[in-house]
């Protein structure tokens, strides 16, 4: 944590404008590891809905991993001191927008046996269903039955 030792010693010399600079990058790091860590769970989420929307059936493995990654995005996105969320409602929609993409790949080595590529297995199934469902459950912060 080189960083913290640099703040310490702008504090120490009195110069609180580099202080303060050092101090929004340091904000802007945490927030970027936040929303990383909630892309992943993103991605997690996407790739078993997608198994789900394609094989037309869930078995209990896929419905504990909807339900984890659900509550990890919860956890994730939660600022604890200053209230609120990380992402807003639209920033969600725009990190499974961003995010589709790879875990629809990533879906198609393992829905079906991996008979299929992504191409393949994207016409099985509905890209807009699937896409409102995850943003559904991210924000009711439930998890299906």
């Amino acid at each position: 944590m080189e960083e913290i030792a640099e703040l310490r010693t702008y504090l120490e010399q009195g110069r609180y404008s580099d202080a303060l600079t050092l101090v929004g990058e340091m904000d802007e790091m945490s927030r970027d590891d936040k929303i990383n860590k909630i892309m992943s769970y993103v991605e997690i989420l996407l790739i078993h809905l997608i198994k789900q929307h394609a094989e037309k059936r869930s078995v209990r493995s896929w419905e504990i991993s909807i339900r984890n990654s659900i509550r990890a995005i919860e956890r994730s996105n939660k600022r604890r001191k200053a209230g609120g969320c990380y992402l807003t409602k639209d920033e969600l929609q725009e990190a499974i927008d961003e995010i589709y993409q790879t875990a629809l790949d990533m879906a198609s080595l393992e829905a079906f046996e991996g008979q299929y590529d992504e191409l393949e297995l994207a016409t099985k199934i509905d890209e807009k269903q699937i896409k409102k469902e995850a943003l559904n459950l991210i924000l009711d912060g439930q998890t299906p039955p």
